[in-house]
């Protein structure tokens, strides 16, 4: 029965796939300089030769046939196999009817119908390789998909950077979109919807590719996202393209991957190994915990070195157009890391972490290099915290396509000074708001750790709270379900007023907030929790609001005060700030600030710019823009990030330079004139 079955040129099986059988052959695998038509890259002249990961070109060989699915799997036909997941039909309003491509499935999901249709049949089912999908996809073709070097309308569905739930119409969404199956034209070889409808799950761990010729590759023998091709509904149609990879957390389920199956033995080629070049900032990493140094009383300001550092021109893997968002964290050997974002637009699928070290004793970071991210997938906000026994935990927010508002909450760790890092893991799955990180962790005195988290997007709407109670395994949000509050003085609700929230906790166990947006009596406003984040009663605080390009941080010193650091106004137009000075005069000043709270926020004292009062000098904000710094001027702007090493230096980053500074310092009154 197998043997016949897998000599005709099609079959269907007893569930109603169908399948093509794929004769061996050689193909050039990848693509470079692809100069794509406006009409692809939607004007964003950063897409113009396709993705930095398409390359190099290689030859490929598959020696033996095999069988694809024309069809992606439908729902109807994934029912068979799991009758429970009609629950997730039209989930978010995709995929209702039984002739519409199953989303909502992971990888692991899409292997285990293959395994379960395997053993139904008798037939070796699995995922496509990435060399195999590929191979059917272009059907002979050498240009950017099957049907030329452009794709007809009929291929395109809501063509754009990504749909919003939730929030939908709001943002510019389309309508949801169908996703019916075999309603394009096929390929050359009888294959459907290899471009757009949805994206497929493959075989293969992603990976750097290899230059030399292959025969039958079947991908990595490890890595963190697995390979997904052919891109979906909702996306720019560079995306759609033959060479075009994405890929996934295997765990990720959403709206936007499905798959397709193949039949045919696995090729007992060999996997390839991991990639050999490990990321400078991994590299020799020295395992030793380095104990605190005898400290000094004495006020002590470094001048601000950049940490944001990727050569001019870098279009990928890294971009040298916008760095955004940082966290910073001292790792048990002395080293400091710093994580951020790298990309071209906020919104864009290119959106990928950066990070860089400096290792203890060093005067400069070192160059940036790629630190997490599944590819052709917006990863927005991240967040570093150490625990007391060295632990270092990073959390993101993983969107499925682009886009910063729906996002899984995903988290890392590392127990070798950042040099390795675990697996991804969820702590919530579901792409949806209140998942993006902040740079506002830290363990409460009731044992507990808090992630502070946007919980809408956009310049109003709050901050939501992430805690465990059991060292980072389980994580739970004490405020969802609570209606929608209003934010006002005196009024409370279910989350803090403003994104991008600074938390910290008072001496009572209390929480205190401030957050951008949201605006009380024209000022920033200040959130407190009596019951441990389940609701927030509302004030203004004494500071100014911050704005676009701006977040303000909390940090509770050793030595005992909160510090605040934020600005002046906004980065545009920042307003002036009364200071004073160590003659007892006033005057004013703009920029980047810090301040101390000896109650708990009731009172602020000690009020400076970060700055080293000395001669007007320019120095580069975020993205390479000129700021003056001086004795009544600092950085304008910038998302803060803070923590204090072993010897009490505080590090305050913005995003682009690295300040260094000492509880004396702070305390100590700015001068009344310009420090030589």
């Amino acid at each position: 029965m197998q043997q016949q079955v897998l000599q005709n040129k099609t079959f269907t099986n007893t569930i109603g796939m169908q399948f093509v059988r794929i004769e061996p052959g050689t193909f050039m695998m990848g693509s470079a300089q692809a100069n794509l038509a406006d009409e692809l890259i939607a004007n964003k002249e950063y897409l113009r030769d396709g993705d930095w990961d398409e390359q190099p070109i290689h030859q490929v060989t598959l020696s033996t046939p095999f069988y694809i699915g024309i069809f992606q799997v439908t729902n109807a036909q994934y029912g068979e196999f799991q009758s429970d997941h009609s629950e997730l039909r039209g989930k978010l309003g995709f995929s209702q009817d039984n002739d519409e491509a199953v989303v909502f499935v992971d990888w692991h999901d899409a292997t285990r119908f293959c395994k379960w249709l395997s053993e139904k049949e008798g037939l070796p089912y699995r995922l496509p390789t990435e060399a195999e999908w590929e191979y059917a996809c272009r059907a002979g073709t050498t240009t950017h998909y099957h049907t030329g070097d452009t794709l007809p309308d009929e291929y395109h569905k809501n063509v754009g950077e990504s749909w919003y739930p939730d929030v939908g119409r709001s943002q510019g969404a389309e309508e949801v979109v169908p996703l019916h199956v075999g309603k394009t034209t096929p390929n050359a070889w009888g294959v459907y919807d290899m471009h757009g409808n949805v994206e497929e799950w493959c075989q293969d761990w992603y990976g750097p590719y290899e230059s030399d010729p292959q025969v039958d590759p079947i991908g990595r023998e490890e890595g963190l996202y697995r390979v997904t091709r052919g891109g979906s509904h909702s996306t720019l149609l560079c995306y759609l393209r033959s060479a075009n990879r994405m890929g996934a957390v295997p765990e990720d389920k959403h709206w936007y991957i499905g798959f397709r199956v193949v039949c045919g033995e696995i090729p007992e080629t060999a996997t390839l190994l991991p990639a050999q070049k490990v990321a400078l900032w991994g590299r020799d990493v020295k395992q030793v915990k380095v104990q605190r140094s005898v400290t000094t009383d004495a006020p002590s300001f470094a001048e601000p070195i950049p940490f944001v550092r990727i050569p001019d021109g870098s279009n990928g893997p890294l971009y040298s157009a916008h760095n955004h968002v940082p966290a910073i964290v001292e790792c048990p050997n002395g080293d400091m890391f710093a994580a951020w974002y790298s990309c071209v637009t906020e919104r864009g699928r290119e959106l990928t972490l950066a990070a860089s070290r400096l290792r203890d004793g060093a005067s400069e970071w070192e160059v940036a290099e790629p630190f997490w991210g599944p590819p052709d997938r917006n990863n927005h906000a991240t967040s570093l915290w150490r625990n007391e026994k060295g632990r270092i935990y990073h959390f993101n927010g993983l969107s499925a396509a682009a886009t910063w508002g729906p996002l899984a909450l995903v988290m890392r760790y590392s127990d070798d000074n950042c040099a390795t890092w675990s697996k991804p893991r969820f702590i919530s799955p579901e792409h949806r708001l209140r998942h993006m990180p902040i740079a506002s962790v830290f363990r409460r005195q009731d044992g507990s750790i808090l992630l502070a988290c946007d919980a809408v997007t956009g310049g109003n709407g709050g901050t939501a709270i992430w805690l465990s109670d059991d060292d980072g395994e389980t994580w739970y949000d004490p405020g969802a379900g609570q209606p929608v509050p209003e934010f006002a003085a005196g009024k409370s609700g279910g989350w803090i007023a403003g994104i991008h929230a600074a938390v910290v906790e008072l001496s009572d166990g209390r929480l205190m907030a401030y957050g951008r947006g949201d605006t009380i009596d024209g000022r920033m406003p200040k959130s407190v929790s009596e019951d441990g984040s389940k609701t927030w009663q509302y004030s203004a605080s004494q500071f100014p609001v911050v704005s676009g390009g701006q977040r303000c941080v909390f940090l509770r010193l050793q030595e005992g005060p909160i510090f605040l650091a934020s600005f002046t106004g906004s980065r545009k137009t920042p307003e002036t700030m009364p200071i004073v000075d160590d003659s007892g005069n006033e005057r004013l000043v703009i920029g980047l600030f810090g301040a101390l709270s000896y109650d708990d926020g009731e009172t602020w004292s000690h009020i400076r710019l970060i700055s080293d009062d000395g001669p007007d000098r320019e120095i580069e904000t975020m993205d390479g823009r000129p700021f003056t710094m001086g004795l009544n001027s600092a950085e304008p702007g910038g998302y803060l990030a803070t923590c204090q090493d072993r010897n009490g230096i505080v590090h305050l980053i913005s995003s682009k330079q690295h300040y260094r500074f000492n509880y004396a310092w702070l305390k100590e009154p700015p001068p009344s004139a310009v420090r030589k």
